[in-house]
């Protein structure tokens, strides 16, 4: 996706214990979602971890966090979700400033990408 253009986020629940679903947790990660793109008009890559079978979950807690966020309408907000070889579902989204120069081919880029992954291999 524009390599050079494009960033990864990754939310880490690195000491394993279950998360209290924490309005000031939402309201710290959407601020530094807005702070990323207030200093960067790029792209942001949004995966779901997989490692405890938890990504569905966790896709809809953050779009919820994303779609109920006063600033969603300066983004454009694209998710998919595709199941791997061994039949676990991967989520994945991109947030993009509405702005920015490459909106059309980001979003065709990151649609034919996800095709091609959803495809099986032959």
């Amino acid at each position: 996706m524009l390599s050079d253009e494009s960033y990864q986020f990754i939310i880490a629940n690195t000491n394993n214990r279950k998360s209290p679903r924490d309005s000031k947790l939402r309201r710290a990660i959407m601020a530094i979602v807005y702070e990323f793109f207030e200093c960067s008009n790029t792209t942001l890559l949004y995966i779901c971890e997989t490692g405890d079978s938890k990504q569905s979950m966790r896709n809809r807690l953050f779009e919820f966090w994303f779609h109920s966020s006063p600033r969603k309408s300066d983004f454009a907000f694209m998710s998919a979700d595709i199941r791997d070889a061994d039949g676990i579902q991967n989520y994945a989204a991109i947030i993009i400033r509405l702005d920015n120069p490459n909106l059309k081919s980001i979003v065709v880029e990151f649609t034919e990408t996800i095709q091609m992954l959803s495809q099986k291999p032959e």
